[in-house]
């Protein structure tokens, strides 16, 4: 009889997983990238921080994460930021134009917006794209 009616659970557990019924199914783990357009010339790939009056984008400052309606889903402290290219041409150099991007992973609940507040600045709006967050500074 208990042989069966772990048959059992198991079974429906496994049907509720199936089915996104979970808890876990309403989450979405994903990376909050955030491109800080200080206009610096860098090194691709290595560590930044924002510039001139974006200085409060560094390595542990504090962030949240918020949904539309301003409810904190997710909050920590940003990571160090990376001298991205600004652009795919090769300009044949090894300092260029970049964004200093900071990536953040985070698993949050599905809702229609977010935002981001880093250092209680105002917050940013997050735009979906290829499965990121991103919002780029200054918008």
């Amino acid at each position: 009889m208990a042989r069966s009616f772990a048959g059992y659970a198991a079974a429906v557990l496994l049907a509720v997983a199936a089915s996104g019924c979970g808890a876990e199914s309403s989450s979405t783990t994903t990376t909050v990238r955030i491109l800080v357009r200080d206009i610096n010339i860098r090194e691709e790939g290595v560590d930044c921080a924002g510039t001139g009056p974006y200085t409060y984008f560094h390595n542990r400052a504090p962030f949240r994460l918020l949904d539309g309606d301003g409810e904190t889903l997710a909050d920590g402290k940003l990571p160090p930021g990376k001298a991205v290219r600004t652009f795919e041409e090769d300009l044949e150099v090894d300092r260029i134009p970049t964004y200093c991007e900071f990536a953040v992973p985070v698993s949050v609940p599905r809702r229609d917006g977010y935002q981001l507040v880093v250092d209680d600045q105002p917050a940013i709006p997050l735009t979906s794209n290829e499965g990121f967050l991103v919002a780029v500074v200054p918008s």
